[in-house]
């Protein structure tokens, strides 16, 4: 089966060269393509002297932009898709293709604990992890890895579902185990990057929480908003019962309180259903 290996690279001048090098000796038949994603450095000219296909955006798009511009120009039947920035090694890759051989339609590699950039990060994507699986009812070690392979033709059928920004492999992760198609994770250790994050802490803070409700929203609305709704109806309730002793009488707090639970129920309600039509042709 033709390999794609796609590298979404912004600005990854100092390493983009020995990664399409190290990719190109191991992997000689492979369709190796970087998506420039409007780099302000010589990325794309290393990148093709190294003897990768190259596609450049004329400005930055985002690396999920990236992304589904490398899938929709892959010619092969897998694709792998992996960093610019040298954490991930390509040796890996053959242990990604054989999960697949085994059944799997999408395979992630999960990286260890030591292989994060820092303690803030390792704790964000602990977090992800740890309401990702108690959402899916699956044991999720690593959803937010960009090192991953799978199969093109399921992989294009989410390509609209997917967001222009980090937050690609969250969202194709979900979608693929909301649809019902068998993903693994294999460990992998994944070294320290050359060059410097794109990665913003504080700007992307915002983007921690949408993640958060996205995982849920992806999945299995009813689990996000019906606790939620409950918490309403219980305060609510709660309220009343205090008014009702010392007061003898029914609020207008305790009124909305209940209208809120009755408001968010419904609005999950149709999140679900709305998810469901997402899903139907997949």
């Amino acid at each position: 089966m033709k390999l794609s290996i796609i590298i979404p690279a912004k600005n990854e001048a100092a390493s983009i060269g020995e990664v399409v090098g190290k990719i190109r000796s191991d992997f000689p038949k492979a369709e190796i393509i970087v998506v420039d994603d409007g780099s302000t450095d010589k990325t794309a000219a290393l990148a093709e002297d190294a003897g990768a296909k190259v596609v450049s955006h004329p400005q930055s798009l985002g690396n999920g932009a990236a992304v589904k511009a490398g899938a929709r120009a892959a010619g092969g039947e897998i694709l792998v898709f992996l960093d610019a920035d040298g954490q991930h090694d390509p040796a890996d890759i053959p242990r990604l293709l054989e999960k697949l051989d085994e059944g799997y339609d999408m395979v992630v590699g999960a990286r260890s604990s030591s292989s994060h950039a820092n303690v803030g990060r390792l704790a964000a994507n602990g977090i992800y992890n740890v309401i990702a699986s108690m959402v899916t009812g699956h044991r999720i070690p690593d959803l937010t890895s960009g090192f991953r392979a799978v199969k093109a033709d399921l992989f294009r059928k989410f390509l609209y579902l997917l967001p222009n920004g980090f937050s690609y492999p969250t969202t194709i992760t979900m979608a693929f185990m909301r649809a019902g198609y068998p993903v693994d994770f294999l460990p992998i250790v994944a070294k320290k990057r050359i060059g410097k994050s794109h990665i913003k802490p504080l700007k992307d803070g915002l983007r921690f929480l949408i993640i958060i409700f996205k995982i849920a929203t992806l999945y299995a609305p009813l689990k996000l908003f019906l606790p939620a709704s409950g918490m309403f109806f219980l305060v609510g309730l709660g309220y009343y019962g205090y008014t009702f002793i010392t007061d003898g009488r029914f609020t207008n707090m305790s009124l909305l309180l209940f209208s809120a639970a009755v408001i968010v129920f419904l609005i999950g309600l149709i999140s679900e259903q709305i998810t469901a039509l997402i899903y139907q042709d997949t």
